[in-house]
């Protein structure tokens, strides 16, 4: 797949920041030879072409390494499925794009289409890297998963490594450390999980221990047991059995 996005970057205003499984990711690069079909799309200040056919062998190394006015280069990558647009933001510590694009690329109708836009950052607080996510409706998040997972292959690729499996990245919810593995494999140590109900947080009434752990929710008429978790992001978690419906 070959891509081109143009639109206008802006620089946002600065915010401060406050196991394992194979991925799959896709190249996209500025020019193709033999292009099959042709899509156009147009927005304000959003213009996404893109072309399908058989690319040339460029290297990922010196696509990734132009750098363009007006263009934003990309890798999409996903992990089970949590997919991102990952951009390296390695010169700056703002943001090449401003939230408000995030959700016009993140569009799958008329845009590139993923979950959020991933932004690698030069580190901070003696951290190696620094990870900032857009999501698709525009919010930041202090972590995911998934998405930190997709940041350790991507720093793969972008960076010389010298032999290390393991570097520290600075995010909202803290310092995290990814480790790469055989098989393109990689591994995240989240930390312990936050299950204090005002923490994660959740409106969900709180058990004794102020947590809502087993707590039942009742939606439509069906009644959920659910539990609130937080590692850097918020989650409701529910248990089903093989071959339910719901």
């Amino acid at each position: 797949i070959a891509a081109t996005i143009s639109l206008s970057l802006t620089s946002p205003t600065r915010r401060s920041l406050s196991s394992i499984n194979t991925f799959r990711s896709s190249s996209f690069s500025l020019q193709q030879n033999t292009p099959r079909s042709i899509t156009t799309v147009r927005k304000p200040n959003l213009r996404c072409s893109m072309s399908i056919g058989a690319p040339e062998k460029t290297s990922q190394t010196s696509f990734l390494d132009r750098k363009q006015r007006g263009f934003l280069h990309f890798v999409k990558y996903h992990g089970v499925g949590n997919d991102f647009i990952m951009v390296d933001n390695r010169d700056s510590m703002e943001p090449r794009i401003t939230p408000e694009q995030a959700v016009k690329l993140c569009d799958r109708n008329f845009g590139i289409g993923a979950d959020g836009v991933i932004f690698v950052m030069p580190g901070i607080n003696g951290t190696d890297y620094t990870m900032r996510i857009f999501n698709s409706d525009g919010s930041e998040p202090e972590m995911c998963g998934n998405g930190m997972r997709c940041f350790a292959r991507f720093i793969a690729q972008l960076d010389n490594l010298h032999g290390r499996q393991s570097f520290t990245v600075h995010t909202g919810a803290g310092l995290i450390v990814p480790e790469i593995q055989d098989h393109e494999k990689v591994r995240v140590d989240m930390g312990e999980p936050i299950l204090k109900a005002s923490d994660v947080p959740t409106k969900l009434p709180a058990n004794k221990d102020q947590s809502v752990v087993k707590s039942e929710l009742h939606v439509d008429g069906v009644t959920w047991n659910v539990t609130c978790v937080s590692m850097g992001n918020p989650h409701c978690v529910t248990f089903g059995t093989k071959g339910s419906q719901n």
